[in-house]
């Protein structure tokens, strides 16, 4: 479980292991994840690994755990971690913005899976989970580099369910739209509060982490002939990424 530090990786990564899984949570931030071990408290089920996906040598001690915790078999992987940074429409584009994007959501995605997927085939059922986002399917102003990142990420979970026909891994990606969790609009908006707020600001019940969190347990329970390739999901409230109802 990438991105298990906050919002929907830590809710995914709890829900996961009320479901019975054995988990290996990690993300970049260490005193999170000890604070989330800590509260799980079952050292024997639910580990924590201090990783950034963005980093070669982080990802191959992650490998390097699940051959020798899991003997060298995995059923699950979700890639949670990314994000989004900024605002500016291409004309003002901060590109150390985009790239930090491009190497969380993109390649920091692909660097975990390649690093997994031996594992992932030895188990003999195994699952890559994408965490994309609608803003995959749909521009929007002052989206350019996320929407970027995030279909980079959608053609990776496309292409290697291509490449992994016949074999027994299951590639789905759960896209979710306007989710108000801890950290995301706080993050991408430098951290002003009111900002962040504003998002949100008048749309009745939009998504939750703990929402999200089902959607992919429900995906990787299924029986394993059962592959859903992509799930949308966004709140009433949300019709299409462009179409917001707002009572305020």
């Amino acid at each position: 479980m990438t991105g298990a530090s906050s919002g929907i990786g830590r809710a995914t990564a709890l829900r996961l292991y009320e479901e019975g899984y054995r988990i290996l949570a990690i993300a970049r931030r260490r005193e999170r994840l000890e604070e989330l071990a800590r509260m799980v408290n079952d050292p024997e089920m639910f580990a924590v690994l201090a990783c950034d996906v963005s980093v070669d040598g982080d990802v191959l001690c992650v490998a390097e755990y699940v051959e020798r915790e899991f003997a060298g078999k995995l059923t699950t992987l979700c890639n949670i971690a990314g994000g989004a940074l900024g605002v500016e429409q291409v004309a003002d584009a901060a590109f150390d913005k985009w790239e930090g994007m491009f190497r969380s959501n993109v390649i920091g995605a692909g660097r975990v899976t390649k690093a997994l997927l031996p594992a992932l085939e030895a188990s003999g059922h195994g699952d890559v989970v994408f965490l994309t986002s609608t803003a995959s399917q749909a521009a929007y102003e002052g989206g350019s580099g996320y929407n970027a990142a995030k279909a980079g990420e959608h053609m990776i979970a496309s292409a290697l369910r291509l490449e992994l026909a016949g074999k027994p891994i299951r590639v789905i990606e759960i896209a979710p739209g306007l989710v108000r969790t801890e950290e995301f609009s706080l993050t991408r908006l430098g951290g002003d509060q009111a900002a962040a707020d504003k998002v949100y600001e008048g749309v009745e019940k939009p998504l939750t982490a703990d929402d999200v969190a089902d959607v992919i347990a429900y995906s990787v329970n299924l029986p394993h002939h059962v592959n859903l390739d992509l799930v949308t999901l966004r709140p009433l409230a949300q019709a299409a990424q462009h179409k917001l109802i707002r009572t305020t």
